[in-house]
């Protein structure tokens, strides 16, 4: 089995030889910018993993972890846009360092060069099959990003239907990322199966650790602005929580904190997080975190492989959920 660490190593080599460098530069500079911008390349490496679970050489799988990399990256680019976005990874998002357009236009070309390398699987039965989890999880995610923005103006969001969006936003790219991998190396459709379980689990996990960091984590170590989420009154799981445990006091001071948009940003942002902390709103979340965790560990054990095999990949979930950044 290779090393998380290998995994990366591999899959960026085979990055940095396929740069987005063809002309026109104003279409494709954009995107190389993204896509060199650094991250934890952890969808690629989860393509890679779940093949590795089942074949020696993961050279194959490399097209499908630059397929799922490459739209990762375009659904930041647009997602960074309508969310108005300064910030990624540390650096200047797209439309920041460009412009709006060239934002728009650099990612379409983004999802297009995304089935472009589908269609380089060596095995050419198997393009089917994943090309239609490709496509799935493509439509999803854009579900998922217009329920996001259907909340912002919605009075009555469910934490169901917040877990309903982040599944389909965040973590069914982790399950198609598993799935495709396993699909190459011609796993055991219950293997396939479970492997999905268990990136949709860690997904919305993810997620849910995500809106912690937003709020709670070290802006030196996350890469984007903390307290973004409360600045663009999104109805994230620690608002939602709030709003159903709260007592009448904060509730109301809750939503009218997240109708305004005040030029002391950062006075709205520390007035909603001492909201949170008084209604332990952290710990909360950690323990809903928690039960997707265990999920998805289930759903791994159920892999019909030795315990061995799927150690790094267990250990790779527990370090992406014990994360500060």
């Amino acid at each position: 089995m290779y090393s998380v660490p290998s995994l990366k190593k591999i899959y960026l080599e085979y990055l940095h030889a396929n740069p987005f460098n063809k002309a026109p530069q104003a279409l494709f500079e954009p995107a190389d910018y993204i896509m060199q911008l650094g991250g934890k390349r952890l969808r690629p490496i989860l393509v890679l993993m779940a093949y590795n679970l089942f074949k020696k050489e993961i050279t194959p799988a490399l097209p499908i972890a630059q397929a799922v990399e490459i739209f990762h990256n375009f659904s930041l680019v647009h997602d960074d846009i309508m969310d108005a976005a300064p910030l990624r990874r540390g650096q200047p998002t797209v439309h920041h360092k460009y412009d709006i357009n060239t934002g728009i236009l650099s990612g379409d070309v983004m999802l297009i060069y995304a089935y472009q390398y589908l269609l380089k699987i060596e095995e050419q039965r198997l393009i089917p099959s994943i090309v239609k989890v490709f496509t799935d999880v493509a439509e999803a995610v854009c579900v998922g990003q217009q329920y996001d923005m259907n909340f912002e103006t919605s009075d009555s969001v469910t934490i169901p239907e917040y877990l309903s969006m982040i599944e389909n936003k965040t973590a069914l790219l982790l399950v198609g990322a598993l799935k495709m991998g396993a699909i190459l190396a011609n796993a055991e459709e219950q293997d396939v199966y479970h492997l999905g379980e268990f990136g949709r689990n860690v997904g919305i996990a993810f997620q849910l650790q995500d809106d912690i960091l937003d709020t709670f984590g070290d802006p030196e170590k996350f890469g984007k602005r903390v307290g973004g989420d409360i600045v663009q009154n999104k109805k994230t799981f620690l608002v939602l929580k709030t709003l159903e445990v709260a007592n009448e006091v904060d509730k109301n001071k809750l939503l009218t904190l997240m109708q305004t948009h005040p030029e002391d940003e950062e006075k709205k942002i520390e007035a909603v997080k001492a909201i949170f902390q008084k209604n332990n709103i952290q710990h909360r979340a950690d323990v809903i975190k928690k039960t997707y965790q265990d999920k998805a560990i289930l759903h791994l054990n159920s892999v019909n492989i030795p315990a061995e095999r799927k150690s790094q990949l267990q250990a790779l979930a527990d370090q992406l959920l014990r994360r500060n950044e």
